[in-house]
């Protein structure tokens, strides 16, 4: 397995985010963790990057156990995280903030090459590539953050919350965009999502976050007719 989490928890104070959760994900696959909002989504995510620390339970990356490493660490290592609601450097540039996505890296990539496939997925960055991260739309900034993550070339894409405030018609192309960075390139991509049906429409296997435990796993198509699933989150 490319990542293992095993009985991880996190707390903020006497707060129990994430408790005892478990799982995996092979190399090559796209996993989705999907919940309420407050079931521990992000906490899951921002712990297995580093962000925040982990009360107990353990994180292996390629073999090796990371429980401890801090983000530049992990990051180093080939974990890249697109954050909840679009983070970007507002006072950087596009291209500057794609820049900074290479930063501190172990390898090293053609950052012209890579720069040209990014904006070849996304061609309103190079449009907006001397503007400031500030002046972008919600969408662009998404866009965005996606590319700082990508440029790097991950071993592992963390997405937190991808959809969060974008139009319909930008979240259609955002899970189309991640839907074939797996297929077509093979990246390894764990999505945590509160839309439901978009993630698990193009996930392979799925877990169920509920107030900071998984409370149901399995194969995504399977978990997309399950009544509880249906009834608590696709609104059927």
């Amino acid at each position: 397995m490319l990542l293992e989490v095993s009985d991880l928890k996190v707390c903020y104070g006497d707060i129990h985010a994430v408790e005892g959760v478990s799982l995996s994900i092979g190399e090559g696959e796209l996993i989705s963790v999907i919940g309420a909002n407050g079931a521990g989504k992000s906490s899951l995510l921002n712990c297995v990057m580093g962000i925040v620390p982990s009360r107990g339970g353990k994180v292996i990356f390629c073999g090796r156990d990371i429980t401890s490493l801090p983000v530049h660490e992990r990051a180093r290592e080939g974990i890249r995280i697109v954050p909840e609601r679009a983070r970007v450097f507002p006072r950087l540039t596009v291209y500057e903030n794609l820049l900074a996505g290479c930063f501190g890296m172990k390898d090293k990539i053609s950052f012209p090459e890579k720069l040209s496939w990014i904006y070849g997925l996304f061609p309103v960055l190079e449009e907006r590539k001397s503007q400031l991260g500030s002046t972008l739309s919600g969408g662009e900034q998404q866009m965005l953050a996606i590319s700082r993550a990508l440029i790097s070339d991950p071993k592992l894409l963390l997405v937190d919350e991808v959809s969060m405030g974008l139009m319909p018609v930008l979240v259609d192309k955002v899970f189309e965009v991640m839907e074939m960075l797996n297929r077509e390139h093979g990246l390894t991509i764990l999505l945590v999502e509160q839309n439901a049906l978009a993630s698990l429409g193009i996930s392979s296997r799925s877990y169920v976050l509920e107030t900071g435990k998984i409370v149901l796993e399995g194969a995504s198509g399977d978990l997309l007719k399950d009544p509880k699933v249906q009834e608590a989150y696709l609104g059927l």
